[in-house]
C-alpha cells in the first residue's frame, strides 16, 4: 500500500500486549513498526513503513569504524480527545539537520521527515501509553553505509525512524535528582561535537557517568573542558538555576546542546515575565548564591524527564541542597505547563503541537 508517497508494508501479528503500556520502562520495548529511507546518488529515496525487526551490515561498515551517525529524540502524546501530539517536531528536525551538517551528512527536508513520521505513528498509534506521565518516545538516526576502510565522507545513508512507549526516564520521576561534577573529565569543547546530537558526543560521557551512579548520582554535572568552572549541561539534560528572581542557564557557545525543552522553557520564563538570562555561570557562583540565600531551585530540561529538578550538587568535597531537597514552585509549574501542553490539557499558545487525529 502507498500513502503520502510512502510504502506500507504491515507487520502480519502485532506484538502489543495490554500489560506493555502499564509498565513500559524507558527504551527497552518497541513498537510493531520503523521507517525508513535510503540515501544514495545525491538523493534521499524508498521511503517505507515496514516492520520492526533487525537488518543486516557489513563488517567493514564506514560507521562503525569513524561514527558519521546522529540521532534525534521527541515524544508524542495521548491528549484528553484522543488525538495525538507531537511536540515541537519541526525544532528537532531543524537540530536534526545542524547535526547533520556537522558530522557531513545529507540533510533531509522537514516534508519527508513529517510525512514518514505521520505515517508511522498513524500505524502504530495503539502503541502510545494513555497514562498521565508516560508517551511514545520517538528516535528517528542516520547512519554511513559505505562499506570502507578509509577515513572519509560516505556516499551511501540510511535513516530510520523506531518509537517506543515509556515511562519515567529517571528512577526519581519528578522528584529531585543527585549530581556531581565531572572531576578530571570532560565532554567537550568549542568547535568539537558538543553541539551536535552524535553518538560520539554521549560516548565520552559513558565512563564518569558510571562512576558517578556508582558513588549515588543520577547524572554528571559537566564543566568547561578549559578552565574547569563555568557549568555546562548534565549529562542527558541542558541545566538552570533560579536565583533571586533572575533564571539562568549556560549560554549555547559550541560545546552544548541546543535542547529543544530548554528552548520552550526560556519561551514560558518570557511570556511569565520572568527575567531569563543566558550567560556564563561558574560552579562558584552557584555555591555562593546558595550560601547567600539567593539560589532557590535548580532543574534540568530534555526531551526524556522534561522537568528534573535538582536536590543536590556535589563538588569537590563540597555538597549543596537545594530547596530542602524537595521540587520548587517554578520547577512544578513548568513541568505542569509543558507537559499540560503535550497532553493537549492547557492551549497551545506557541503553536508547539503537531496534531495526528
Amino acid at each position: 500500500m502507498i500513502e503520502a508517497g510512502i510504502e506500507i508494508i504491515r507487520t502480519q501479528a502485532s506484538r502489543l500486549k495490554k500489560e506493555t503500556l502499564d509498565n513500559p520502562g524507558f527504551g527497552s520495548i518497541f513498537s510493531d513498526h520503523m521507517f525508513s529511507l535510503d540515501y544514495s546518488e545525491g538523493g534521499w529515496r524508498q521511503p517505507r513503513v515496514m516492520p520492526f525487526g533487525t537488518f543486516e551490515v557489513s563488517p567493514a561498515l564506514t560507521c562503525l569504524h569513524y561514527g558519521q551517525a546522529i540521532f534525534e529524540g521527541l515524544k508524542a502524546f495521548y491528549t484528553k480527545d484522543g488525538s495525538i501530539n507531537i511536540f515541537r517536531p519541526e525544532t528537532y528536525h531543524a537540530r536534526m539537520n545542524r547535526s547533520a551538517k556537522r558530522l557531513c551528512i545529507p540533510e533531509m527536508s522537514y516534508e519527508i521527515f513529517s510525512a514518514g513520521l505521520t505515517e508511522l505513528i498513524k500505524l502504530d498509534r495503539e502503541w502510545i501509553p494513555k497514562k498521565k506521565g508516560f508517551s511514545l518516545y520517538i528516535r528517528p538516526f542516520i547512519f554511513a553505509t559505505d562499506n570502507f576502510l578509509g577515513v572519509r565522507v560516505s556516499e551511501t545513508y540510511k535513516f530510520y525512524i523506531i518509537t517506543s512507549p515509556v515511562g519515567a526516564y529517571y528512577k526519581e520521576g519528578i522528584n529531585p535528582v543527585k549530581l556531581t561534577t565531572s572531576g578530571e573529565f570532560v565532554r567537550a569543547v568549542r568547535g568539537g561535537l558538543g553541539s551536535a546530537k552524535t553518538p560520539a558526543n554521549y560516548a565520552a560521557s559513558l565512563l564518569p557517568a558510571d562512576e558517578a551512579k556508582k558513588k549515588g548520582f543520577s547524572q554528571v554535572l559537566w564543566l568547561d573542558a578549559i578552565e574547569r568552572r563555568y557549568i555546562e549541561e548534565v549529562g542527558t539534560m541542558n541545566i538552570f538555576f533560579l536565583i533571586g528572581d533572575e533564571l539562568v542557564t549556560p549560554s549555547l557557545e559550541g560545546s552544548v546542546l541546543s535542547g529543544v525543552t530548554r528552548d520552550s522553557v526560556i519561551c514560558l520564563a518570557k511570556d511569565w515575565g520572568v527575567k531569563i538570562t543566558e550567560r556564563k555561570i561558574s560552579i562558584d557562583e552557584v555555591f555562593k548564591a546558595s550560601r547567600e540565600g539567593r539560589l532557590k531551585e535548580v532543574f534540568g530540561t530534555g526531551t526524556a524527564a522534561v522537568i528534573s529538578p535538582v536536590g543536590e550538587i556535589q563538588h569537590g568535597g563540597d555538597n549543596l541542597i537545594i530547596n530542602d531537597g524537595n521540587i520548587g514552585p517554578f520547577s512544578q509549574k513548568m513541568y505542569d505547563t509543558i507537559t499540560g501542553i503535550q497532553y493537549g490539557e492547557l492551549a497551545d499558545r506557541f503553536g508547539w503541537c503537531y496534531t495526528i487525529k
